[in-house]
């Protein structure tokens, strides 16, 4: 009898473990804490049904006064307390209080280059000028355009930064709308992904001749992570990332993590490179990693790695009591994009002091290769804060800065938003000193606004340049941001504008009718007047 109930106590236990792992997907690698917690859960399923299947037989047999725990249920509270603590052991053991420098030394972090040598005077054809909020709504507006799809799918949130042959873009997957509609479409799959150009804003929804099946919001074994877990069931995983290759077929990018210890000192051991319409996958380790994949490395990995570096470089007391020459990073990022590669930037700052960097860091995301530039200069929310006070009438919000080599100087480039989150400005504020800034009427472009910082900090604008002969039909004066400008109307309808800066002593002369020679950039809209003949 009590062979009989043993067995039908394993054979429930095994039902129950197979329905957790289905359901919970752990791995099967023993630095996973995820991995102790199903075990430990497990086993004490497994004692608690045997006590029960004990009381239940010593009852039948009017033993119930005389039932003693038995020795497996005893176990729970030696074995379940030892692991646990076991774990906690080891992973002192390894904690930065005795291994500071491997910590310190998790990433390899290069120092003494020059910024404007290394980082390439910007192009503003390849500059993200639309952060992940901003593309998110663009990407909602093209998909309540397809009255076909809008009904049955959402779209994700993902919006993953990525280089698209030659162009900056967020690309994010449709999702399945709730289980109903799970149900009611699965046999075709997912037949679009969302594709937003980051410099342009233009979005496009591209349909898909076969749909992708292995996602997020699908159920049972089509399931990204189940697909995943049940193909590598040892594999530990970190975030996925929705990515393109170079011919726009869609790929889940799937990074693969080793820990010391358990749950220690995370690193990138591979990468699982999915194919979410067929199901088929490959691991690459993190050197074989395909050029088209951008995202091997996640922003918060870098982060955590590179605050290791700047805390632990002169030991773990240090990092405590005197924090000599401790740093860390911002707590902000943006992207970059250089070389066919996406880059992380963010500021590193002295943890002594909040409202300056002491420079910054570049970040290959596929690499990990990583430059530190000496660059000190106002903190990243000072500059936001001061481009915000331009126009602080407007109560417009900044973006996160992008940084950029303009004119041979590192230079912050934000976007104001408004409420709706529509960008509304261009700002550039001078890395060095942030009451240097010049804000932009998005409408004009991003080359004029560029042109209105460079003559404000007196350098000379690089466009290309058109000398002509104009009767101004209209002038009329504008004071704007504590600035004079004048806005021009010829006889021929062109329209133009020219700061006071650029002739002081003529400009407020200058009459109706009158005939004048300028030099000015060109520009479909309004174009500017950078001399006057």
């Amino acid at each position: 009898m009590k062979t009989k109930k043993h067995i039908i106590n394993i054979a429930i236990t095994l039902v129950v473990a197979f329905l957790y792992f289905y359901i919970f997907l752990p791995p099967l690698n023993v630095n996973a804490i995820e991995f102790w917690t199903f075990i430990l859960l497990i086993y004490a399923f497994y004692l608690v049904l045997s006590l029960f299947s004990f009381v239940g037989y010593a009852s039948l047999k009017g033993n119930i006064r005389t039932i003693k725990l038995s020795k497996a249920f005893k176990g729970m509270f030696l074995v379940i307390p030892g692991v646990i603590a076991l774990i906690i052991i080891v992973n002192f053991i390894l904690s930065p209080v005795f291994n500071s420098k491997s910590y310190a030394n998790r990433i390899t972090i290069t120092q003494g280059k020059k910024f404007e040598e290394e980082v390439k005077e910007v192009d503003f054809n390849k500059v993200p000028l639309l952060d992940k909020n901003s593309t998110s709504k663009i990407g909602d507006r093209v998909m309540g355009e397809m009255t076909d799809l809008v009904s049955q799918f959402t779209v994700s949130n993902l919006y993953t930064q990525i280089n698209y042959n030659d162009k900056i873009v967020r690309v994010t997957p449709l999702e399945y709308d709730g289980i109903i509609k799970y149900f009611t479409n699965r046999g075709n799959g997912i037949t679009g992904y969302i594709v937003v150009d980051s410099v342009t804003g233009t979005a496009e929804l591209v349909r898909l001749d076969e749909g992708m099946v292995y996602m997020p919001s699908a159920m049972f074994n089509e399931d990204l992570d189940r697909k995943l877990r049940f193909s590598y069931p040892t594999e530990i995983f970190g975030e996925a990332n929705f990515e393109l290759d170079n011919d726009g077929n869609p790929y889940w990018i799937v990074p693969t993590i080793k820990y010391s210890g358990f749950g220690l000192k995370e690193e990138i051991s591979g990468v699982v490179i999915l194919d979410p319409i067929t199901g088929d996958s490959k691991k690459y380790d993190v050197d074989e990693v395909p050029s088209w994949v951008d995202h091997v490395y996640s922003a918060e990995l870098i982060m955590e790695q590179v605050n290791d570096w700047g805390l632990y470089n002169n030991g773990f007391l240090n990092s405590i009591f005197g924090q000599k020459n401790v740093v860390a990073t911002t707590e902000g990022y943006n992207y970059l994009i250089q070389d066919d590669d996406v880059y992380l930037y963010t500021g590193i700052t002295s943890v002594a002091s909040d409202e300056s960097n002491l420079g910054f860091i570049l970040t290959n995301m596929r690499t990990k290769e990583t430059n530190y530039y000496l660059i000190p200069g106002a903190e990243e929310f000072s500059a936001m804060a001061s481009a915000e006070g331009q126009v602080q009438q407007m109560s417009y919000t900044s973006t996160f800065p992008l940084l950029i080599n303009l004119n041979g100087k590192a230079t912050y480039l934000v976007s104001l938003k408004d409420n709706a989150g529509l960008v509304k400005m261009y700002g550039f504020v001078d890395v060095q000193n942030y009451q240097k800034v010049v804000v932009t009427d998005a409408n004009e472009g991003i080359l004029k606004a560029r042109d209105n910082y460079l003559k404000n900090s007196g350098a000379n604008v690089s466009n290309d340049k058109i000398e002509e002969t104009i009767k101004i039909k209209s002038i009329s004066p504008c004071y704007i941001d504590g600035n004079t400008y004048y806005y021009i109307e010829s006889d021929k309808n062109k329209r133009y504008r020219v700061s006071i800066k650029v002739d002081e002593y003529r400009l407020p002369f200058i009459k109706v009718g009158e005939q004048i020679t300028v030099v000015h950039n060109d520009s479909d809209s309004v174009m500017e007047i950078i001399e006057l003949k």
